[in-house]
């Protein structure tokens, strides 16, 4: 068996692998093998994606990662928050902040804001009654002055 001349230039790396490096590893590639591994492919990426693993390096070593960094994680025992971890955390803050995000609330925190427009908006319209209905009420407009005669000594304004 004979060598094919190379096709690339002489001081370019042979393996494409090598020619990524791993800082620099392809994110499609990255993302299409994670894909495959999570069952979210169709039929026919995940045939095309099977195929390159089985054939191309590059492909065949990010599957290789990605397999075996899915061991490790799957074998990590996962740690369970304690019972009381909010109420700790919540006691925590209360302790370092002084007070200033757990403070007492005030009314305008318990009570919903379109109750407080209602409320406002009723003793608004209470004043406007009373001050119409009141005998000095400087809502009401009183009656017309009477006309003053043509002849008389008053001047009109």
């Amino acid at each position: 068996m004979t060598a094919d001349p190379p096709t690339h230039a002489p001081d370019a790396p042979d393996d494409r692998s090598d020619a990524l490096g791993d800082d620099d590893l392809d994110e499609a590639i990255l993302a299409k093998v994670s894909d495959f591994l999570d069952g979210a492919l169709t039929g026919a990426e995940r045939d095309e994606v099977a195929q390159k693993v089985a054939q191309d390096p590059v492909w065949r070593r990010v599957h290789g990662e990605l397999t075996e960094t899915r061991k490790y994680l799957s074998g990590l025992r996962k740690a369970h928050a304690p019972p009381r971890f909010t109420q700790d955390v919540a006691e925590t803050i209360h302790q370092r902040s002084a007070g200033r995000f757990f403070a007492r609330r005030t009314l305008g925190d318990r009570v919903p804001f379109s109750a407080l427009l209602v409320l406002a908006l009723l003793v608004l319209v209470v004043i406007g009654y009373v001050l119409w209905s009141s005998p000095t009420g400087s809502l009401r407009r009183g009656p017309d002055p009477a006309p003053v005669p043509e002849g008389s000594a008053v001047d009109k304004p």
